[in-house]
């Protein structure tokens, strides 16, 4: 697979007539290699070539594990006391890969590490390489929907850790704790984002802060969290209430529910991306709740937690078979508290499959 990605790159590299691709964005640099890291501010680089093998420059220390991960290449290595960019630049002299027309990842590449790249030749231009990498990873293979299905059964598992672990006096933080220490007893390694926990007004917050504030009764709990398995993330979101809630809290949840259920049924290959936005956000529109959804309805998901493209009311693209990505839609009414709504999709068939399963109908939890 990891084979297969690169010459699909290199072949668009040679059509653009670019020289090589300096890839080193996380999910990128997995994508096409298949070693997942956080290197920090030391360079981790995958540098593809159009018409030669690809190469790995990496910290010595990482080298065992990027053989473990499968890669087969030449690593090029270096120490804490070495300048990896001589180094760099002197692989590619001695091998005379050309150094003129250079695929960059803008939006991930620093000013510094673009200043590197251009001091590699006396004449060298850039060009921005993420459309290409978005498309090639926008379409999934059977071998990454499975470990996306895998990866959203540790999402519901999460949620429902969650659940179980509310009781009067537990605080949001507490909550988030036990998730995060029951999935890794699981051999969950490192949730796709923060873990969010949020309840009462915080909860109005669409991206809030948990804290130590005790989660009151009668309060929505909101619950936003995934996991990284194998490389690839799931995102889930799920608000229960948490002892007996009021007419109008109830009124929000059927709305919101009413509303993703809609946007689900539209997710149909053919589909534009924004008739399924429009079709959870004019039903809250309808309810009289139209400004309280700040956000778009949801994002690409794979080996990154928000992928392209974006799912929000402009955009013309056209849903296709194999495509994964999340609809959230949401209500949130400051000062008085939030729900949202989550699941992962995936186009089988032609129509949505959900991959996060976790109950969807309201939940009121009793104190205890």
């Amino acid at each position: 697979m990891i084979k297969q990605r690169i010459q699909t790159l290199q072949q668009h590299l040679k059509n653009e007539k670019l020289d090589f691709a300096f890839i080193q964005e996380k999910a990128n640099f997995f994508y096409l290699t298949g070693f997942r890291c956080e290197p920090h501010e030391r360079l981790v680089a995958v540098i593809i070539p159009a018409h030669s093998e690809p190469f790995i420059i990496a910290p010595l220390m990482e080298q065992p594990l990027i053989k473990e991960a499968g890669w087969k290449e030449l690593i090029l290595t270096y120490l804490d006391t070495d300048n990896p960019w001589d180094i760099l630049s002197n692989h590619l002299n001695q091998t005379s890969i050309s150094k003129h027309a250079l695929a960059i990842e803008p939006s991930s590449l620093s000013y510094q590490r673009s200043q590197q790249l251009l001091n590699l030749n006396e004449h060298v231009e850039l060009y921005d390489i993420e459309p290409s990498l978005s498309q090639a990873r926008l379409i999934k293979t059977k071998e990454e929907l499975d470990i996306l299905q895998e990866a959203a059964r540790f999402a519901d598992l999460g949620v429902e850790i969650g659940v179980s672990a509310l009781g009067k006096g537990k605080t949001e933080l507490e909550v988030l704790a036990t998730i995060e220490y029951e999935l890794k007893k699981k051999g969950v390694t490192e949730m796709s984002f923060d873990t969010i926990v949020l309840s009462g007004a915080n909860s109005a917050n669409p991206h809030g802060n948990p804290g130590l504030n005790p989660i009151e009764e009668g309060s929505f709990v909101l619950f936003d969290l995934g996991v990284v398995w194998e490389g690839y993330c799931s995102d889930i979101t799920r608000t229960v209430g948490f002892g007996n809630l009021s007419e109008k809290q109830e009124e929000i949840y059927h709305t919101v529910l009413h509303a993703q259920e809609k946007a689900i049924s539209a997710s149909k290959v053919g589909t534009k991306l924004k008739e399924i936005d429009l079709a959870a956000r004019s039903h809250i529109k309808q309810e009289g709740y139209g400004d309280y959804f700040p956000h778009r309805l949801g994002h690409g998901l794979g080996v990154d937690v928000h992928e392209w493209p974006s799912i929000n009311e402009t955009n013309e693209l056209i849903l296709q078979e194999a495509m994964v990505y999340t609809i959230e839609p949401g209500i949130y009414v400051p000062k008085y508290g939030g729900v949202r709504i989550e699941d992962d999709i995936a186009i089988q068939n032609g129509k949505a499959l959900t991959l996060t399963q976790y109950p969807k109908e309201l939940q009121i939890i009793k104190p205890s």
